[in-house]
């Protein structure tokens, strides 16, 4: 049998999410706990590794069990032994071929900005803070990111994909009160992509820079040309799609499932 898990976690307890040697992941916890309830080994595959520090709400796994259970012992019973920071959200039985990457059509992050001359106490960790940002430029900056494109400049050091030519299906930046939301789906995205596209965004929003200046970067092909890489902890991944299954939605952040569908780009 092969299931499939949505996860939401809080990506300030773990060092990532892909399993590491005596480092908190998120695969490394949740493999313990279904292990324990499946009384057998388990290794899962997941959608997307997400770096230390960056949270999900739509995350997707999938693993073999041989193991015979009801669905809320995968849901129920696993979080009884994670910790508060780590959630399963649903689970669903899939054919025996799926997997969350290789299946996946879409990916969708949100970066979140707010906007503060002090330091948050309860925003920390959940949030970027930033100068007051004209997210009207940085909207339209983030337009000239659209397409198929080679995304050279804005992937990390260290990134092992072999090609740097994504698609983004979708951008655009919106303002809720004092909350600055970027929001981007794509068919896949390099290492560090979105919080690079973040980091161009916040120069234009700050008005460091033009709202053509993330586009001609595109062309540029350099990476040292774009500066600091915005921090993890403004980041989140929301949304996979995939066009053969009918999982459940996938909540919004905490800070902006108040805003209900006014928050969905």
């Amino acid at each position: 049998m092969r299931l499939a898990l949505g996860l939401e976690y809080d990506g300030r307890s773990f060092n990532g999410f892909q399993r590491q040697t005596e480092r908190p992941t998120v695969q490394a916890e949740l493999e313990r706990a279904l292990t324990q309830i499946a009384d057998e080994p388990i290794m899962l595959t997941a959608a997307g590794r997400t770096d230390s520090g960056v949270h999900a709400t739509g995350q997707v796994v999938s693993f073999n069990c041989a193991a015979e259970r009801p669905l809320r012992a995968w849901t129920r019973g696993v979080n009884s032994l994670t910790s508060p920071a780590l959630t399963v959200c649903w689970a669903e039985t899939v054919a025996n071929d799926f997997h969350p990457r290789y299946h996946a059509t879409a990916r969708r992050y949100q970066y979140i900005w707010y906007e503060g001359e002090t330091q948050s106490a309860l925003m920390s960790g959940l949030a970027t803070r930033a100068s007051p940002l004209d997210d009207v430029a940085m909207h339209r900056a983030a337009q000239g990111l659209l397409g198929e494109r080679d995304f050279t400049s804005y992937r990390g050091a260290g990134c092992q994909s072999a090609s740097a030519f994504r698609c983004v299906h979708r951008i655009g930046v919106l303002r809720h009160g004092p909350l600055v939301v970027l929001d981007v789906t794509a068919n896949a995205f390099l290492l560090h992509m979105v919080r690079n596209i973040a980091g161009a965004l916040v120069q234009v929003g700050k008005g460091e820079q033009s709202a053509a200046w993330p586009a001609q970067l595109i062309e540029a092909r350099d990476r040292r040309l774009l500066g600091p890489t915005a921090p993890p902890e403004g980041l989140y991944l929301v949304q996979v799609d995939y066009p053969d299954q009918r999982f459940p939605r996938a909540p919004l952040p905490p800070l902006l499932r108040v805003l209900g569908d006014a928050a969905r780009f």
